[in-house]
Formats: structure tokens, C-alpha cells, sequence
């Protein structure tokens, strides 16, 4: 009972994590109806602008937090003004294309030698210490993952359903001509959607790095990851990607107890093809 434990805690930190970027990702799909290959691009530079902050500048950790959520935040925005707005009218796969054209030019920029190059790096944090109780032990950065998505995903919630803005994200989710119809700025709403998923990605890298390791190609990674738990909460579903996210948090980390480490995302994607087999459309209605 106490390896259950341990591991229900794990996969809450992991499923945080997943949370934040996969959300980012949907409100992009959902307004922009196109798959932002992008987007583990902004996860990977939001780590990279943390880390540099905080070794280069000496800025504090929660500092170089919410710093680079900012910076994200704009990247993403500026983002979506240069490469897929002039697109907006174009087919699909040309956004497509451009997105993972934007995803391997970021990587290759990190790699640079005069930049970041393709070590790997360790984001330092202040939170060192390890909680124990019942036989059970968290870390103190993993209890700030599980605190901090919770605290992020339940104001994002509230910015969706109780605010003036976020209920334009939601019309234009639900029906893009018909906000534009009435007056909503479809052209700004875009750029503050992606300016959101910038910021998620860049709070969600920044809270995780510590507790593994930098690289070029963790974007790859996470887009993998996040595209696979968007499918599998039906794509353009807020809950769904939340939902989502944390049954393959709970499949990599159980499954990786089970058949070991090496594993654990083959075990995530088996449950992935297992859910969609049964139920294609994924387990939320699109946009619901």
C-alpha cells in the first residue's frame, strides 16, 4: 500500500506537468482548429530562458518563473502574428508544416555552441528538502508541481468560465464565424490563446526541470506526450485534456513499477491505443 501511495503521488506531479502543456495545446486547437507541432518547442525555451535567468542573471527561482512565462508568452503570440496568421486562410496541413518547420528551427537554435549547445543541463532550484510521512516520501519541487498546476489549472478555469475574455476563447472555440459575427476580435483572441499556451509551457518546463534534466530535444518528447493525451480527451476538450493527462501519468508511472522504467511510455501509449479503440472520439466531446 505504500508503493501505491508513492506512486499516486509521482503521477500527480507528472500529471500536473502534462496537464498544463496539454491545456495549452487545446485552447490552440480549439480556437485555431490546427494541431501546433510547435508547441513542445515553447516548452523546451521555456525551460532553456529559466535556466538561463537563474544561472546568468542570478534571478530566483519563482522569479525566473513567472519571467519566463512572460517571455513564452510573447514568443507565442508574436508567434502566431508571423507564422500562422498569414496562414489563417490557407489549408490546414500548410499551418501544419510551418509548425514543425518552427519546432526543428528552435531546436537547432538551442544546439548552436554559442548558445545553449546539446548537453544536458540541470535547472537548480531552491526547494531541496524531502516530506515523509506514513512511510511515503515527496519531494518538496514534486509537492510544488502537484500545488502549483492545481493553483494554475483552477485559475485558468476560473479566466475561462467567469471572465469577459476568456468566454470570447470559448466562443470562438465553439464557432470562429459566428464570434467574429458578433463583434469579437478574432485576430486578437488568437494571439492572446497562444500568448496562454506559451505561458503554460514555459510554467510547466520551469516547475519540472528540476526534477529531470534539459535538452534540445525534450520538446520532441512532450509533443509525443501531449498530442497523445489531447487525442485521447477528445480533441478541443478542456477537461479532456486534463483527464487525459493524468490517466497517462498514471499509466507511465504504474506501468513503469510494473514492466520498469525503460517502458513506461510504451505502457502509456498501449492504454492510449486501448482507450481509442473502444471509444474513438476520445472520452470528452470536442470543445466540451
Amino acid at each position: 500500500m505504500t508503493l501505491f501511495f508513492q506512486q499516486l503521488l509521482n503521477a500527480l506531479a507528472l500529471g500536473g506537468v502534462y496537464s498544463l502543456v496539454a491545456l495549452g495545446l487545446t485552447l490552440v486547437y480549439g480556437v485555431m482548429q490546427i494541431p501546433n507541432f510547435a508547441h513542445g518547442a515553447l516548452y523546451m525555451l521555456g525551460a532553456y530562458v529559466s535556466y538561463a535567468l537563474l544561472t546568468s542573471l542570478g534571478v530566483p527561482y519563482f522569479l525566473a518563473l513567472g519571467l519566463s512565462a512572460v517571455v513564452l508568452a510573447l514568443t507565442a503570440a508574436l508567434l502566431e502574428r508571423i507564422v500562422f496568421h498569414p496562414l489563417r486562410h490557407a489549408p490546414h496541413v500548410h499551418a501544419m508544416i510551418a509548425a514543425i518547420g518552427v519546432l526543428f528551427f528552435i531546436e537547432a537554435a538551442i544546439r548552436l555552441p554559442f548558445v545553449f549547445g546539446s548537453d544536458f543541463l540541470q535547472l537548480p532550484s531552491p526547494l531541496t528538502g524531502i516530506l515523509s510521512f506514513g512511510g511515503v516520501t515527496i519531494t518538496a519541487q514534486r509537492l510544488l508541481i502537484i500545488a502549483a498546476s492545481i493553483v494554475i489549472m483552477g485559475a485558468l478555469y476560473y479566466f475561462l468560465k467567469r471572465t469577459l475574455v476568456g468566454t470570447t476563447i470559448e466562443a470562438m472555440a465553439q464557432n470562429r464565424e459566428g464570434a467574429r459575427l458578433m463583434g469579437i476580435n478574432v485576430s486578437g483572441v488568437a494571439m492572446l490563446t497562444f500568448g496562454i499556451s506559451g505561458a503554460l509551457a514555459a510554467i510547466a518546463s520551469t516547475l519540472y526541470a528540476p526534477t529531470a534534466l534539459i535538452s534540445p530535444s525534450m520538446g520532441e518528447v512532450m509533443n509525443l506526450k501531449v498530442f497523445a493525451i489531447i487525442i485521447l480527451g477528445g480533441m478541443g476538450s478542456v477537461p479532456g485534456a486534463v483527464v487525459g493527462a493524468f490517466l497517462l501519468a498514471i499509466a507511465e508511472v504504474f506501468g513503469g513499477v510494473i514492466v520498469g522504467g525503460d517502458f513506461a511510455s510504451i505502457v502509456g501509449f498501449a492504454v492510449l491505443v486501448l482507450v481509442l479503440a473502444i471509444r474513438p472520439q476520445g472520452l470528452f466531446r470536442s470543445g466540451a
